[in-house]
């Protein structure tokens, strides 16, 4: 399948518009935007093109210390987003208090991130952005769907799964079909990136509550301490079963996995405000 061009191109002036727009404005919209776009380019000049250089290095460094300041209130966006939703009568003062409390967090990472995006910073990456496009040219490139199935064979795993590999493979789905979709449009490849979609929305479903209940065990207590942190519990061991059920049935996975053979750790690790979520 052969890696389209125009594709490559694009994402560069995509990178360039996301910056700007994230500088302007941190919102959940933005930030999301500038992660994926961030993801999607630094597939391309790490597994697609045959050589790297200098420039494109250090490009991707840079962007890689904004993509994970800005995952970090992603992080907080998706936790409050699921708490709003997560329409319970367990605590309703608590849930309050967890809320303005990741509000709090926020602010903080926000404020951390606009001291990243000054204008000095701006400039170097837009420049980098510009010379790195123009040095994307019409030779051979590896072929990007080639490249999106060895991702996916390199992570393969038999045995239980548990909250860690979970992750993994979370980022590993991502960065497989972000491969896919430079190659050129055709029924084989669309089938293979909507299983990916499905197979990726899934994994972030769990991985977002898995989140929040880690965040409210640090901040409310355990189980036995918060009927709220018991419910949240509750989702995130469903959430965690249907993303082991939807990886067991995704072609993507080529190992077979049994539903029933696994079952997740409790969320005793500290709360991952600091994780990088892709």
């Amino acid at each position: 399948m052969t890696f389209e061009l125009h594709r490559g191109k694009l994402i560069f002036r995509k990178m360039e518009q996301n910056l700007v727009r994230l500088a302007e404005d941190p919102n959940r919209e933005a930030i999301h935007d500038f992660r994926t776009t961030s993801r999607r380019l630094e597939t391309l000049l790490d597994l697609l093109l045959p050589t790297s250089d200098r420039n494109q290095r250090k490009l991707l460094k840079l962007l890689s210390r904004i993509r994970r300041r800005a995952g970090r209130i992603r992080d907080i966006d998706v936790q409050l987003a699921a708490l709003r939703s997560f329409k319970v009568p367990q605590e309703p003062r608590r849930k309050t208090q967890l809320m303005h409390r990741l509000i709090d967090f926020r602010v903080q990472h926000e404020q951390k991130l606009a001291k990243l995006l000054k204008k000095k910073a701006i400039t170097e990456a837009q420049k980098r952005i510009r010379r790195a496009s123009q040095s994307l040219q019409p030779r051979s490139h590896r072929d990007p769907l080639v490249v999106a199935n060895e991702i996916l064979r390199a992570a393969s795993t038999a045995g239980p799964l548990n909250d860690d590999i979970l992750h993994r493979y979370r980022i590993v789905v991502k960065r497989a079909r972000y491969a896919a979709e430079f190659s050129a449009r055709s029924a084989e490849r669309d089938r293979f990136i909507a299983g990916l979609k499905q197979l990726q929305d899934a994994l972030g479903s769990w991985h977002d509550w898995m989140t929040l209940t880690r965040t409210a065990s640090q901040q409310l207590g355990d189980i036995e301490q918060s009927s709220l942190v018991a419910a949240l519990h509750n989702v995130t061991r469903v959430k965690f079963r249907h993303a082991v059920a939807a990886l067991s049935g995704s072609p993507a996975n080529s190992v077979a996995v049994n539903p029933a053979a696994h079952t997740p750790k409790p969320a005793n690790r500290p709360a991952v405000l600091h994780s990088r979520a892709a």
